[in-house]
């Protein structure tokens, strides 16, 4: 028999505007022992069905897969799935020029919480963020291999970071399907080394392709910083028209691996300098003044009640770059932090720039791609947010 959950009366009005997520203190009662990653069916007060998904101990109790009575089985995963290949097809993601590096599922983006999947040329890779999606992975594997069989010929699973940790799951990343060792793919043209096993993420952050394009443009003649570079994405589209790009990572496998792919895409990389250092005292210790500082930080903030020493963080690392910039410059800023919105964001690089005394222009404002797509019922999963600033 499937469990029911019941809510308290007036919290069934979030699930009647559709957000995914059900919080643990929604719930009255539950009807039946459930395990995590079971599907359970969510009602109100009156008993009234309200939606259907997986769940899971903790602060959200439910990651909700659909509003209907439906059953959840092969063939919803397989609708679904097809939903997000027609997605993709009909906004031209798929058709971007000499682009072969793709996200497939963006977890509540494409109404399927809990689950990543990025195509890396002919290989998927995908991510369990729940045990709810972890047991479907042989599923979703037949599923993509079928739906895809002239772009995929191989499903990498690496969901052993990702999958909560009090689930106590026993696992292992390998591949679900196929074997692919190549691992070198194509985003516009520029060619990138993709450590799928051990990389950060599932091996790339696919999100700011559109935004690396961007930098191209502006880059023209410039020194270069490229500060939290991980694999030197934003370096190698800078070093087409740049003077010089130093790449600054804290990890010395993610520089090297920068230096690859810059050695890849260019015959000659004295422009080029690599540095295996923290963001913050690399700024704190350097004489050196840039054109153009890209900030891509990871998270600052991943939970609510770390939101204002996350702020305070982003304020000082802007106010650092904007110290570093010479007159006329220009500064790429990002947060990917979820629970940090755009307005936060924005005003905490405003106190960095106030904080300079330096004058600021906003010349664009930032987000991230088609295939990342941002569910209008669900906020927060428009995580990425950008400013691209002209300092005086």
């Amino acid at each position: 028999m499937e469990t029911r959950i019941i809510l308290k009366s007036g919290k069934e009005q979030s699930v009647y505007r559709r957000h995914p997520w059900v919080f643990s203190g929604a719930i009255k009662k539950l009807v039946g022992e459930p395990e995590e990653g079971d599907v359970v069916a969510v009602y109100d007060n009156k008993e009234n069905f309200l939606a259907r998904g997986h769940y899971q101990p903790g602060s959200i109790a439910v990651r909700i897969l659909t509003f209907s009575d439906e059953e959840i089985g092969e063939d919803f995963y397989s609708t679904r799935i097809n939903d997000t290949i027609k997605y993709r097809e009909r906004t031209g993601v798929f058709d971007l020029p000499s682009t072969n590096v793709f996200r497939l599922v963006h977890a509540e983006g494409d109404n399927l919480p809990g689950l990543i999947i990025d195509l890396y040329n002919n290989v998927a890779v995908i991510q369990a963020h729940s045990v709810g999606m972890y047991y479907q992975m042989e599923l979703l594997a037949d599923i993509i291999m079928s739906s895809m069989s002239q772009r995929i010929t191989a499903v990498y699973d690496k969901s052993h970071t990702t999958l909560p940790f009090k689930a106590g799951i026993e696992h292992e990343n390998g591949f679900l399907k196929g074997q692919e060792s190549a691992n070198i793919v194509e985003e516009y043209g520029y060619k990138f080394h993709v450590d799928w096993e051990e990389g950060q993420k599932t091996g790339f952050y696919i999100d700011q392709r559109e935004n690396r394009k961007l930098i191209e443009a502006f880059s023209q003649g410039k020194k270069v910083l490229n500060l939290f570079a991980y694999t030197g994405g934003f370096s190698i589209y800078a070093l087409k028209n740049a003077e010089m790009v130093h790449t600054v990572d804290v990890s010395e496998r993610a520089v090297e691996m920068a230096e690859k792919n810059v050695a890849l895409n260019y015959k000659e990389n004295k422009r080029h300098k690599g540095f295996v250092h923290d963001a913050f005292k690399f700024m704190d210790e350097t004489d050196y003044r840039y054109d153009l500082i890209v900030l891509d930080p990871p998270a600052f903030a991943k939970h609510q009640n770390v939101l204002h020493n996350a702020l305070q963080g982003y304020k000082r690392l802007n106010m650092k770059a904007i110290e570093r910039i010479n007159r006329g410059g220009i500064l790429f800023t990002f947060s990917c932090s979820q629970v940090v919105n755009r307005e936060n964001f924005r005003k905490s690089v405003f106190a960095a720039a106030a904080s300079t005394g330096r004058k600021v222009r906003i010349i664009q404002q930032l987000s991230q791609p088609a295939d990342h797509p941002v569910n209008i019922f669900h906020p927060e999963s428009e995580y990425l947010k950008g400013l691209v600033l002209y300092i005086e």
